[in-house]
């Protein structure tokens, strides 16, 4: 196979041999084509990422958050570095002084913050496996991690603690220690105390270890950092362990491929913390800003005030979601559509003259310079002003939208992919190469990647278009499965992890995803139904927002349930003469024979089998959404609760459509 412009073989390619799929050559980025860079000079553990930041820039600012006055948000207030590093030191001897050492377990139950993240930089300087519990997920999930991890202590947001306490008495064999951030009742202590359980505030706590001095243990690369639950899509959570190993080895590929960009963080950058500190993307992130001594600013928890956020921090990088990156497009799209018509066609022109450009090769900053300023800067303004880099992550982001961003935000915009497995990043897609759009680029310096063949799905890793499971090799990759090694010789196999999500090289070496590996299930007939590369495909009618299909092999065709584009389905609508509210229209028949025609339409212009039509769908007006259990927090789809909670639908469906 010919070498590729991002990416150089390193390995040929393997036949199928003793029952085992054929695997294509492995590549690597062409920054490291002859060896992975060192590891950062001096730098063992997570814990030493924030201290040698301490000693280099003790006066950064380091952790802000808005001030409330009279129940207004006001500006950031800031801590330094230093003052940051001075109170983890107390709530690490706190820690120490309850009983709780080295390679114990400690839980983190709450919302972005700064006392978070000191109670994790706690948890880093003595050892302990920082163990996030998900803020957007109940009591029971909460239960589950707090026994199977055997947590002794928990840091918990005010609001959490009646969620911790409800996990009581099932917990109490391991829970002795609850640290509000802030205060708790009466009540909530008589609760705590008649189980056992120690409770404090943040205040209390901090003056436990006043008077005691413990020393930091020596802490190893191999050392697990943080034991991450994947909230899964089907079963128990699996708890990911990760070293401090994993965290460094990825700061290190990041850095280097921004440096290759000349887009490298440094100490003046500003961080919008936003996305989940219990899932890796966000935790990695923040890493690689407390190693350049940068600033990390946390949002007030409301998505609805999260552009206000932006506005008032002026962040320089927004990591983000396709959820959330959708909800900006469609307000910008709204913006300019009430704009009148004088507005809206020179916004048009001023578009389609930049992309064009941009099409041609030039740099964004350089397509047209006069326009950014004229037109596509009142964008940039209502980000804050300062964003230089956009990066979306944990779902496929949509080609139109990623196309609509990198032309108006005067920002780079770039997909990333990696899992908790993979310790978040694993490919980032390359600025100003528009060819990228709709992948997520060539793998980061710091992993070698191959692709295995799935023949029941008809991928060849051999074949000219390479198509086959992406698999994994280098320092970033998790541990283990905790308690789960089962689990983890399924994944791990010769030193590869199996992400099970299919690939498919791109001439550039640049990686696209299209599909995954164990959603597929046969039809009544025995044709294999490959669910999310139908999904990814139907996705593309510009009408609709999100799409669940199903199928089983009792059945012998799909259903579907779509939430539409509410400005789109309104509009389709009042020039049909279909009257009432959004839910209303969505149960209107005539809307719903509409919609499967542009399904139909997207079909056949993408040439697919008959059995891959959707011959019946239902109009949710509500959006996917975690509220019902639908998505994980990560935005992908739990497809068994999807059936569970649309099972009448869809017996309907199958019913009407004999």
């Amino acid at each position: 196979m010919a070498e590729k412009k991002f990416v150089v073989e390193i390995e040929k390619a393997k036949e199928a041999t003793d029952g085992r799929p054929s695997v294509g050559p492995v590549y690597r980025n062409v920054l490291v084509k002859d060896g992975f860079r060192p590891p950062l000079q001096g730098i063992e553990s997570c814990w030493d990422i924030f201290r040698v930041s301490v000693d280099k820039y003790p006066n950064n600012r380091m952790l802000g958050q808005r001030e409330i006055l009279n129940g207004k948000a006001g500006k950031y207030v800031w801590s330094t570095y230093k003052e940051v590093y001075d109170i983890v030191s107390k709530v690490g001897a706190s820690i120490r002084s309850c009983g709780v050492g080295q390679g114990a377990r400690c839980g983190i139950y709450g919302a972005n913050c700064s006392k978070w993240v000191i109670s994790m930089q706690a948890c880093n300087a003595h050892g302990l496996h920082c163990v996030p519990l998900y803020d957007t997920l109940g009591a029971g999930a909460a239960e589950y991690i707090i026994c199977h991890a055997e947590i002794s202590i928990t840091f918990v947001e005010e609001t959490k603690i009646p969620e911790v306490l409800t996990t009581l008495p099932n917990t109490r064999k391991y829970l002795k220690t609850l640290v509000s951030f802030g205060k708790f009742t009466a009540e909530q202590k008589e609760v705590a105390e008649n189980f056992g359980l120690a409770i404090y505030s943040w205040d209390e706590f901090l003056l436990l270890g006043m008077n005691e001095k413990f020393d930091l243990p020596i802490k190893k690369k191999s050392d697990i950092c943080t034991i991450m639950y994947t909230s899964g899509t089907t079963g128990d959570p699996k708890g990911v362990m990760i070293s401090n190993e994993s965290i460094v080895s990825i700061i290190s590929g990041v850095d280097h491929h921004l440096e290759s960009m000349n887009e490298e963080f440094s100490e003046r950058d500003v961080y919008l913390s936003y996305l989940p500190l219990a899932h890796i993307f966000d935790r990695v992130i923040e890493e690689l800003f407390i190693n350049t001594g940068a600033s990390i600013g946390f949002w007030r928890g409301d998505t609805k005030l999260l552009i206000d956020d932006m506005r008032e921090l002026k962040p320089t990088v927004f990591c983000s979601v396709p959820r959330v990156l959708d909800r900006i497009y469609s307000g910008l799209i709204e913006k300019i559509s009430s704009g009148g018509f004088l507005k809206h066609t020179l916004f048009n022109i001023a578009y389609a003259y930049k992309l064009h450009n941009m099409s041609k090769g030039y740099r964004h900053v350089e397509a047209a310079p006069k326009l950014d300023k004229i037109v596509f800067s009142k964008v940039k303004e209502g980000l804050g002003g300062n964003v230089r880099l956009i990066l979306s992550g944990a779902a496929p982001l949509s080609t139109g939208v990623e196309t609509f961003l990198r032309v108006v935000t005067c920002a780079h915009v770039l997909q990333g992919y990696g899992l908790t497995e993979t310790c978040a990043g694993s490919f980032v897609a390359q600025p100003d190469e528009l060819e990228m759009i709709g992948t997520v680029g060539p793998p980061l310096p710091n992993v070698d990647v191959c692709l295995e063949s799935v023949p029941e799905m008809g991928y060849n890793a051999l074949a000219s278009t390479a198509r086959g499971e992406i698999c994994i090799r280098g320092k970033s990759l998790f541990s283990g499965y905790y308690k789960r090694e089962d689990l983890t010789k399924e994944v791990m196999v010769d030193g590869w992890f199996h992400t099970g999500d299919v690939g498919e090289w791109q001439p550039d070496g640049s990686m696209k995803i299209i599909d995954r590996k164990k959603n597929i299930f046969k039809l009544s007939q025995g044709e294999y139904i490959s669910v999310e590369n139908l999904e990814n495909i139907y996705s593309l009618v510009s009408g609709i927002d999100s799409i669940w299909i199903y199928g089983n092999s009792f059945k012998s065709f799909l259903v579907a349930v779509v939430n539409p584009n509410m400005q789109s389905l309104e509009c389709w609508a009042e020039e049909n003469g279909v009257a009432g509210d959004f839910g209303s229209i969505c149960e209107n028949p005539k809307a719903k024979a509409y919609i499967l025609e542009e399904l139909a339409k997207i079909g056949k212009e993408k040439k697919l089998k008959g059995f891959e039509f959707i011959k019946a769908v239902h109009l949710d007006p509500i959006p996917f959404d975690m509220d019902r259990d639908l998505l994980t927090p990560t935005y992908k789809k739990k497809r068994a609760q999807f059936h569970k909670y649309f099972q009448n639908v869809i017996d309907g469906m199958y019913k009407s459509s004999k």
